[in-house]
């Protein structure tokens, strides 16, 4: 048996990047959500941030929903 070491490398690399992405995105999201509720607390609107937070927040679904489908098919 052999191991092919580059494209384990190569996996590992990319999977690594990719994690490392999405929870930087979804913490985008929580860190928009929580500008909302100090902006809630001063009186003001923060509706760029809240879209934002959900537009992360979406990104991060659509991540996932395609690496299940990937996983199936």
């Amino acid at each position: 048996m052999k191991i092919d070491w580059a494209a384990l490398g190569s996996v590992f690399g990319i999977s690594l990047l990719i994690t490392v992405a999405l929870v930087a995105l979804f913490t985008l999201g929580i860190v928009g959500l929580s500008r909302r509720e100090r902006a809630a607390a001063q009186g003001d609107t923060a509706a760029v941030a809240v879209t934002g937070a959900y537009a992360c927040f979406a990104a991060c679904a659509a991540a996932v929903g395609y690496g299940i489908y990937l996983i199936v098919a």
